[in-house]
């Protein structure tokens, strides 16, 4: 048993910490996606997915509990297996006509499991380790939940992509050309005539080069094109074939009109009546360019029985690992009854201690400007150049993240783990807030220069912001744990202080489309800047233990 409870962090901590930051990108991020794909209206997804992130803001309801009944380590593990299994159940969900309410109420479970995991987790980590030792692995710790989240937000969707790609119709690829509106000639569709074919249905398209007129500025005049998509012949009674338009290259200014869908669906009873989609040219554009493309008709729901199949089973592995590989640290396995008095005794112990105010302004403010970056900075990237972004290709913009982006993301929270387990986080705070902050700044100077999307300038500013990124965040993790102490219901405390950081995230979060398109990339980012300053003033009010972080000498 002493070897259980003296295992080294290293095993378990970027496990632990990974598995977490799964289930909420899921759930708050890529279900959309899910659901856009699988023809649920957009008014109806986001209403839902949006309840779903209640558990993770109400989770100190219950946080109690957790914290004294059961051992953190066995909440820990036994949520693993079940949001593993349900993550497969959800998968298993998707053929099924009845998949929409299903799987809601199993992504409903799934962030219920997940809060109640954060709460568990976090707990076993302050019960696991002493303060030293979580000064040190809160960087650890942090990296690895990003990494979670970038691995959750681009695993799923390139599995479901190959899949796509390798079942149902063959797709088909056309180009849509913007010219001056001399050279502009509608197309005509009266000469469309389908044949039906033997055999397999495939996608049909016309025109295959379509072309879009260039409205150079003016507010008025035609600035888009049709294309019409049909099948050359019917599928088996009773069976529906999606068909799915994406852009998949080229100019950033020519793409679906904005109240496109990009999904169709034929029947046996309409494979043969043309639809219609319409492509759009931005009015800023004013030279001639093209982009590129793909008309899918793969087989969606198989594509994300697959996709979240393969994610439940990488999570199964995780929970395995997990259970054998976590320490054993003393806690008490208990069964006892909750009453109001442990909600009392919890929240008066959180709410009443010293310096409570300039806690709570630091929780809610300390994040405020890197809350509204997170939303718009994806955007500035990828958006067209003419609407004032940088017009980076999906492929550049995953290497910029994928690779540049999570290795300074990791260099940085390796380095403030290891420089607060030195120095303390009273000496380094200071430091921290201002390499989280001021590295915003590459963003102003981007979208002033506005560097072509190859430029390595672009690539050493994103290192630089997710260093500091890293590095800064340390800070925050530190100064909660700081905050929770030891007290008796530090789980559950420690889960109030990461529901008010959730807050803190979640209400400038709502702001920020509406405050950039107000101010445009650059003044946008400016702001982002100003907001770092609240932050940075609530720091010089915090009471924070000179020692706190370091490793006490043996007496």
């Amino acid at each position: 048993m002493s070897e259980k409870k003296q295992r080294s962090p290293w095993i378990w901590v970027p496990t632990l910490y990974f598995f977490q930051g799964i289930p909420y990108s899921v759930v708050m991020v890529t279900s959309g996606l899910i659901y856009k794909t699988m023809g649920i209206s957009i008014a109806s997804f986001a209403f839902w997915t949006s309840i779903l992130y209640l558990p993770w803001t109400i989770k100190p309801l219950w946080s109690p509990y957790i914290d004294v009944v059961w051992t953190k380590r066995k909440w820990t593990v036994w949520t693993q297996f079940l949001l593993a299994l349900t993550f497969m159940a959800v998968g298993l969900a998707m053929p099924f006509s009845f998949f929409y309410p299903v799987t809601i109420a199993l992504f409903g479970l799934i962030a219920i499991s997940s809060a109640s995991h954060d709460i568990a987790a976090d707990g076993f980590y302050m019960y696991a380790l002493d303060q030293h030792q979580q000064a040190f692995f809160v960087g650890i710790r942090s990296t690895f939940y990003r990494l979670a989240k970038l691995t959750a937000l681009g695993l799923l969707p390139v599995i479901a992509g190959l899949v796509l790609l390798n079942t149902g119709l063959k797709p088909v690829n056309f180009s849509a050309g913007a010219v001056p509106q001399a050279e502009y000639k509608p197309f005509d569709p009266s000469g469309i005539n389908i044949a039906q074919n033997e055999g397999e249905p495939e996608i049909l398209v016309f025109p295959s080069e379509v072309v879009v007129p260039l409205s150079g500025h003016q507010s008025s005049g035609p600035d888009s094109a049709v294309v019409f998509i049909a099948l050359s012949a019917p599928p088996p009674e009773g069976e529906t074939v999606v068909v799915n338009i994406a852009r998949k290259g080229g100019s950033k200014d020519i793409d679906l009109a904005r109240n496109q869908t990009g999904r169709y669906e034929f029947t046996s009873e309409n494979w043969n009546e043309p639809v219609l989609a319409v492509i759009k040219v931005n009015r800023n554009l004013t030279e001639k360019s093209s982009a590129q493309f793909q008309v899918t008709a793969g087989n969606v729901a198989f594509s994300w029985v697959a996709s979240l199949g393969t994610m439940g089973l990488i999570l199964l592995l995780l929970a395995g690992w997990n259970k054998f590989m976590m320490p054993y640290p003393a806690e008490n396995d208990v069964k006892e009854k909750i009453s109001w008095a442990v909600y009392r005794d919890v929240f008066v112990s959180f709410f009443t201690k010293p310096g409570v105010v300039p806690a709570l302004m630091f929780f809610l403010l300390y994040r405020f400007g890197e809350a509204q970056l997170f939303k718009i900075a994806t955007p500035f990237l990828i958006d067209a150049r003419t609407a004032g972004g940088l017009g980076m290709s999906s492929a550049q913009y995953g290497i910029v993240y994928g690779t540049v982006g999570v290795i300074s993301l990791t260099l940085g929270g390796i380095t403030g783990g290891i420089t607060a387990a030195r120095f303390g986080l009273k000496k380094l705070i200071w430091m921290m807030a201002l390499a989280m902050n001021i590295p915003i700044g590459v963003y102003v100077y981007l979208s002033g220069a506005q560097p072509m999307p190859e430029n390595i300038l672009i690539y050493l500013s994103i290192a630089l912001e997710q260093f500091g990124y890293g590095f800064g965040f340390t800070g925050y993790m530190l100064y909660m744990l700081h905050y929770v102490g030891e007290s008796r219901y530090k789980t559950a405390e420690y889960a109030i202080a990461t529901s008010l950081m959730a807050l803190g995230m979640m209400l400038p979060g709502m702001i920020s489309g509406s405050v950039k398109e107000l101010l445009g990339y650059q003044n946008f980012f400016v702001y982002v800047m100003i907001c770092a300053i609240p932050g940075l003033v609530a720091i010089k009010f915090l009471k924070i233990d000179p020692a706190f972080g370091i490793k006490k000498k043996a007496v």
